[in-house]
């Protein structure tokens, strides 16, 4: 099958633009909500490859479904996904195919769920460790009661190019729970990078989960600093987006500030409608 390459020594369900089974007597249900975005992160590489040129239909569900072992409602969603983010479209009667790209890495966020699979197809390269840092204005939006956090910054990237500079700020305590784990000792040096978001691994030290996040997107000029980690050029309109997670009764739990080089990335944002949504077109 075109595009179908097993590889059991790579994660499981994912491999370099490749899809494969998962372990046996892993269920469906309990792995659903991870195992349809590794089908998606998987057919993102194999088009961002090549491997699905204009004309060459991807695989159908039916065969993801013999591929993987996973259930065809799982594959269906990873379709769904990808068609919602622009990256493939339908063709009655003959299949799915690739929209040609422009190289921009091209995500659909609808939930802080969506922002944790980042993890799946990009890297985080670390620019300055974990460390204390005395900032009022990070600490005021924390609504800490001082002026020191947990802060560190790190480079976004997608096919070893960096789309994105993040500043991430924590209290205190639970900046010093992250550092504490044993994923964080990799990422101790300036230039480490790992496959992992700042956010997922908050909920394994947090005692309060991360309910939501406040967002706030503007443009501003690049800064010489931002320029030159996004290799864009100085004062080019770049995107920024901040980011306030927190738990159920709001209280923050970390401030994310992004900076988007507008060369490789495009955000989409889905929305969705509160309430009845009314007829559809034609009915009666």
């Amino acid at each position: 099958m075109s595009g179908l390459v097993p590889a059991a020594s790579r994660e499981p369900g994912v491999t370099d633009g490749a899809v494969f089974p998962l372990p046996c007597g892993v269920p469906d249900a309990a792995a659903e909500g991870s195992a349809y975005r590794q089908v998606a992160s998987g057919l993102r590489r194999a088009i961002a490859a090549g491997r699905y040129p204009a004309g060459q239909r991807l695989p159908t569900e039916a065969e993801l479904v013999s591929a993987t072992g996973l259930s065809r409602q799982t594959v269906r969603r990873a379709f769904q996904e990808l068609v919602t983010d622009g990256a493939i479209y339908r063709v009655r009667g003959r299949g799915t195919f690739a929209v040609p790209g422009d190289g921009k890495y091209l995500r659909s966020f609808g939930s802080v769920d969506d922002l944790m699979a980042l993890s799946l197809d990009t890297e985080m390269q670390v620019v300055e460790p974990l460390h204390v840092l005395a900032s009022l204005d990070a600490a005021g939006r924390l609504q800490v009661d001082d002026d020191m956090v947990m802060a560190m910054s790190f480079l976004r990237l997608h096919e070893g190019a960096a789309f994105c500079f993040t500043r991430v700020h924590l209290p205190m305590e639970l900046g010093r729970r992250l550092r504490d784990l044993p994923e964080m000792a990799g990422l101790a040096d300036p230039g480490a990078r790992a496959r992992v978001t700042v956010i997922s691994l908050i909920e394994r030290v947090s005692d309060h989960p991360i309910h939501g996040a406040l967002q706030n997107a503007t443009a501003e000029a690049a800064t010489a600093e931002i320029a030159r980690r996004l290799g864009c050029a100085p004062g080019l309109p770049v995107l920024r987006i901040d980011r306030l997670y927190r738990d159920r009764e709001l209280r923050p739990l970390e401030l994310a500030v992004n900076h988007f080089n507008p060369d490789r990335y495009s955000y989409r944002l889905q929305l969705r409608r509160v309430g009845p949504a009314g007829p559809e077109p034609g009915a009666r």
